[in-house]
């Protein structure tokens, strides 16, 4: 289980005073060694970056070849002060990374250390604006998302969870979490068969799998709609990309507070530790690289999809 490390880590984001380094300290008090604070400056304000790393036992971190996962929590901001007062539903990307980081703290300090190296990174920003969205509002950044990119993608990581609240539409009608289709330098593949056991395993029901389109898939500032910002990690890297989506039943705005459930939290925070555990040992696969090498030669290349495109 992992509710406490989902409790402690809201009591710290749920503050109008949070930022990066209090995060930071919070890791470190229960067993993450490697955390970095860097502050990024934007036109709508700052945001402070976390990275930390949690080593394997035979990940790279210690010389070994273990696999490393990375699990970015996606979002715009976790509060819209001083518009809103509180943790907006946008923050429950973040809350799901970090929680699954301190709980991985927590395991090594228990003797339980993965095969694999972990990468968790995020952004907090207590004060975010929020925009304009159909069927109901966003919420913003204070930095634009290539700088996001720039800072939560980690050359290190093989594959990559991209968590991120996805309740801002009509298209998921389910409470709870739901998985994407793996997505890697411009192809949407199938989805994973060791990500559904996994879910199903931890959620003891049926997986869930929302639906993406090209234009999901396809850089922020091309001017196409985009079901929000939870594969834009996949535009910037050549490793497989799978996002997590935290959803709901019916539309909900990213920028409302009082919508963040916490046992969906638990189950989204239990899903990515069990996917670390078993990637990480070499028994999960993303893809299918023999059919992605497949693809391509039948296919081509479709990295154009991870730029601007012809106009820019």
């Amino acid at each position: 289980m992992a509710w406490k490390q989902v409790l402690d880590v809201f009591e710290v984001l749920d503050s109008a005073y949070v930022d990066g380094q209090k995060v930071a300290d919070l890791l470190t008090r229960n067993g993450v060694e490697d955390v970095t604070v860097t502050r990024v400056h934007g036109e709508k304000g700052y945001t402070d970056f976390v990275k930390a790393v949690i080593p394997g036992a035979s990940g790279k971190a210690t010389g070994g070849d273990a696999p490393t996962l990375g699990i970015i929590g996606r979002h715009g901001g976790i509060g819209a002060r001083p518009e809103m007062i509180g943790f907006v539903s946008d923050g429950d990307g973040p809350l799901v990374a970090l929680s699954t980081a301190l709980k991985l703290g927590v395991m090594r300090g228990n003797g339980d250390v993965l095969p694999g190296d972990v990468i968790v990174t995020t952004h907090i920003c207590p004060h975010a604006p929020s925009r304009p969205h159909y069927p109901v509002p966003f919420m913003g950044a204070p930095v634009p998302g290539s700088e996001m990119n720039k800072h939560e993608i980690d050359d290190r990581m093989d594959a990559i969870l991209s968590v991120d609240t996805t309740k801002g539409n009509r298209i998921i009608n389910h409470r709870g979490f739901a998985i994407s289709p793996t997505v890697k330098q411009g192809y949407i593949l199938r989805v994973s068969e060791d990500l559904l056991d996994v879910m199903q395993t931890t959620t003891g029901r049926l997986p869930v799998v929302f639906p993406i389109t090209m234009q999901d898939i396809t850089p922020y500032g091309n001017n196409v709609y985009h079901l929000n910002s939870i594969l834009q990690p996949a535009t910037a890297t050549a490793a497989p990309v799978v996002g997590v989506a935290i959803t709901a039943e019916v539309p909900v705005a990213g920028s409302a507070t009082g919508a963040t459930h916490l046992d969906d939290i638990d189950s989204a925070t239990r899903f990515c530790l069990e996917v670390a555990k078993v990637f990480g040992a070499g028994r999960c696969r993303f893809h299918d690289e023999d059919e992605f090498t497949h693809l391509v030669k039948l296919y081509g290349e479709m990295t154009h999809l991870q730029t601007l495109g012809r106009d820019a």
